[in-house]
């Protein structure tokens, strides 16, 4: 069995410590708020960026497609291929990718340049997310495991709630090349936070490296990566097209107060779940499920009401706040010593929802309305609930 136990050594941090690695996990979360945000900036710097570039609104979305398709296609061999290599140094080259990416963005003329870019900038995300719930939880004892992913995924509600409007707003002010700018800065100052205050983890031995069907066999895996798909897919659909839903109850004129709205409400779910889930993984898993369904629930039958579609946002936001935390936790706790490859099926499983978000909701938005949208996301919660209530295995064990 020892040869399954990865050579760990830390350069600044005992995993016996009683309290949080405040410094360490913050580094994590910023490399997560970077990576969310250099996804999703485009969307927000799209008329900017498609005027200088003379490409169509379409062509500069592409800009965050082919970014997903490099997360999507890279997440699983890559973290599979690097389990021997240390954790630190290949943590700082996911990080340096960014910098290299945005760099690019910034200064290219050439669109075809930036497409290429953004497709790397995806690796290095497929790669970093992997690596992010398995790093904070050698940073700590089993107890603390849940609080401390929490704190290392806080960026991502961050990025969407505040960083995506902050970027959007710079961009008009300052231009959208030097918001790019800005971001190859601040993945600089990261690079040297995570220099100083991330702790070094030697990789996996030869004969303790996980592989993809042996992780898939881990009792509870498939459990936690088809509940993941399910939430996640409800959420995309939801969330890419949250645009004609706020239509009927007279809301299109508040739009970015609604996704503000649901970003704040994130924030305090990840915060929930950070402080609870030491002891209640699967009561909040279960939990999340249900107020989603409750959301959609409240959206298909009135969602023209006002009052009752910022309710809803409300608990949706709630719900959906802590849920890569969850479900990163419940990977983490089930697949033990290949957790690395297990969080790069997670990645690669949330960027499938993604795009199929995408698909099935503009699916039904075509040939149904948006009556159907609301309705599909809680079918789609009550097969998640299920599959979850049903797991009697490791699929969502704290311990």
């Amino acid at each position: 069995m020892s040869s399954l136990i990865p050579d760990e050594r830390t350069t600044c941090l005992k995993p016996d410590d009683n309290k949080l690695p405040m410094a360490a996990l913050l580094a994590l979360a910023m490399a997560g708020f970077i990576t969310i945000l250099t996804e999703a900036l485009p969307a927000g710097l799209l008329p900017q960026m498609s005027a200088d570039l003379a490409v169509s609104p379409s062509a500069v979305g592409q800009l965050v497609t082919v970014y997903a398709i490099g997360s999507l296609v890279a997440a699983i061999p890559f973290t599979t291929a690097t389990q021997h290599i240390p954790r630190k140094p290949l943590l700082l080259c996911a990080i340096a990718g960014f910098a290299v990416v945005n760099t690019v963005t910034a200064i290219t003329g050439s669109y075809e340049i930036m497409l290429l870019a953004r497709f790397f900038a995806g690796v290095s995300a497929g790669l970093l997310w992997a690596m992010i719930a398995g790093y904070a939880a050698r940073m700590v004892p089993a107890r603390l495991k849940g609080s401390a992913i929490a704190v290392a995924m806080v960026g991502t509600p961050l990025a969407l709630s505040l960083g995506i409007p902050a970027g959007t707003l710079i961009g008009s002010s300052i231009g959208w090349r030097s918001t790019f700018a800005v971001m190859t800065a601040l993945t600089v100052v990261l690079i040297g936070w995570v220099c100083a205050k991330v702790p070094s983890y030697s990789g996996t031995t030869v004969n303790g490296r996980a592989s993809i069907r042996g992780t898939l066999a881990i009792c509870g895996i498939k459990s936690v990566l088809t509940v993941t798909l399910l939430f996640v897919l409800a959420h995309n659909i939801l969330y890419t097209y949250i645009a004609p839903l706020v239509v009927p109850p007279g809301l299109a004129q508040k739009l970015d107060v609604v996704l503000l709205v649901f970003g704040l409400t994130a924030i305090a779910g990840i915060g929930i779940v950070g402080y609870l889930i030491g002891r209640w993984l699967r009561e909040l898993v279960l939990a999340s499920i249900m107020l989603f369904g409750a959301a959609a629930l409240i959206l298909g039958l009135w969602g023209d009401v006002p009052e009752l579609f910022w309710l809803a946002t409300c608990v949706w936001g709630l719900a959906f706040g802590g849920a890569a935390t969850l479900f990163q936790t419940a990977a983490a706790t089930a697949s033990g010593q290949a957790s690395d490859v297990a969080q790069s099926m997670i990645v690669t499983a949330w960027n499938l929802a993604i795009a199929g978000g995408g698909i099935v909701g503009g699916l039904l938005l075509e040939y149904s309305g948006t009556g159907w949208i609301s309705w599909s996301v809680l079918a789609l919660l009550l097969l998640a609930y299920g599959v979850a209530f049903l797991a009697k295995d490791r699929a969502f064990s704290p311990n």
